[in-house]
């Protein structure tokens, strides 16, 4: 057959522009506390974006934070502030059809900024992919999947909570892999409390447990064989993001698989990672990745090296957790499942319909754009003063 150019129609190009690009604080309420390392939350803080093209559709986004700039140097105020004054201005008038040349101007106004980068982006193909009637997953190569494991996170500290809480998921059969914050207290009392964890859910559930890079070499040497002995299936970023060197020795010495968290943020990252062997699972977050296509830049690099992939998050909302999602369809191994159990822990939803979450699974919403329609009423009523 002849080759012929496939043309786009002048309007529709310019119907395609992006307007306006709207940024607003929420806090929501969690159902319990929620304990890292180094911080906890009884609140989630998050920045939600709302893009209109000149068509009149309109996209939404979501950044979100841990306790303020603790967890990365971004804050829901930084981020807001960015977004407004340098990021929003450095793209009205572009098309929403150009993701990459979106990218590259938010880039040049900005250093890293990756949460807010990514809740733009991921606003952008959510009104582009509703113009076009389709979802997000198809213009990111098509979805593979649409449903997921989904794990748990046991985050309060206190055993005979978190048993209880595992029970009630279990028995709705929600959830049946838990994710153990330690670090918060001494390694020793970390483990006295994996011990009647693992002693309680023994047979019936998958133990992983993520340090938030609160341990030294020397610890994580000591307590891995430990965690090992108990049934641990994975270790998230015991040492500092800074201490990759320090990840590679401890895997050389394999007692459990580990898997890189704070310190992959970009592709070089996830290369340095790679290169020194110092991780068998990555976590994947768009807050770390400053988008959707860069997400999947990060997993071909991992897959490149025989490294498996995890679908972390930051507590997110349907929002942010719908997208995570529909970056997550498309990548042909997710062997590790997802964590975005993010909309369960708050007290209230920021759409109309929240994800649904059945048989241990989280499933990929239906319909064009992201699937979830943001409910303006609790975007009005969460809004920071």
């Amino acid at each position: 057959m002849p080759e012929s150019p496939i043309l786009v129609p002048a309007d529709l190009r310019s119907d395609l522009a992006i307007r306006e690009i709207r940024s607003t604080i929420v806090d929501v309420p969690t159902v319990r506390r929620h304990k890292l390392s180094s911080l906890s939350v009884t609140a989630q803080s998050y920045v939600v974006v709302e893009l209109r093209l000149a068509n009149g559709a309109e996209g939404i986004g979501e950044a979100a934070t841990l306790g303020g700039p603790r967890w990365s140097e971004e804050s829901v105020e930084a981020i807001k502030a960015n977004i407004d004054a340098h990021l929003a201005p450095a793209v009205i008038g572009l098309g929403a059809d150009r993701p990459e040349l979106v990218a590259a101007r938010m880039d040049a106004a900005a250093k890293r900024n990756n949460a807010a980068k990514a809740a733009i982006k991921t606003a952008l193909f959510d009104a582009l992919a509703r113009t076009l009637g389709v979802p997000v997953a198809l213009l990111l190569g098509g979805a593979v999947r649409e449903s997921f494991p989904v794990l748990w996170t046991l985050a309060s500290g206190d055993p005979g909570q978190e048993i209880e809480e595992a029970e009630a998921k279990l028995a709705g059969r929600l959830h049946e892999t838990f994710k153990v914050k330690i670090g918060a207290q001494s390694p020793e009392a970390d483990l006295a409390r994996l011990k009647r964890l693992s002693t309680a859910l023994a047979g019936r559930a998958r133990l992983i447990v993520d340090a938030n890079q609160a341990w030294d070499e020397t610890t994580a040497t000591r307590s891995l064989p430990m965690l090992a002995d108990l049934g641990i299936a994975l270790v998230e970023q015991p040492l500092p993001a800074w201490n990759v060197a320090g990840m590679a020795r401890l895997r050389a010495n394999p007692t459990v698989p580990l898997m890189a968290d704070e310190c992959v943020f970009t592709t070089h990252d996830m290369l340095q990672v790679a290169a020194l062997g110092a991780a068998d699972v990555v976590s994947l977050k768009l807050v770390k990745h400053a988008g959707l296509l860069n997400l999947k830049r990060v997993a071909a690099v991992a897959e490149a090296a025989g490294i498996g992939l995890y679908g972390g998050c930051l507590l997110e909302s349907s929002i942010g957790a719908s997208a995570h999602l529909h970056a997550f369809a498309g990548l042909r191994e997710l062997a590790w499942g997802c964590e975005h159990f993010g909309p369960q822990i708050l007290t209230d939803d920021l759409v109309t319909q929240p994800l649904r979450f059945e048989d241990f699974r989280v499933h990929l919403p239906a319909g064009p754009g992201l699937g979830v329609t943001l409910d303006r009423d609790k975007l009005r009523h969460y809004a920071r003063a």
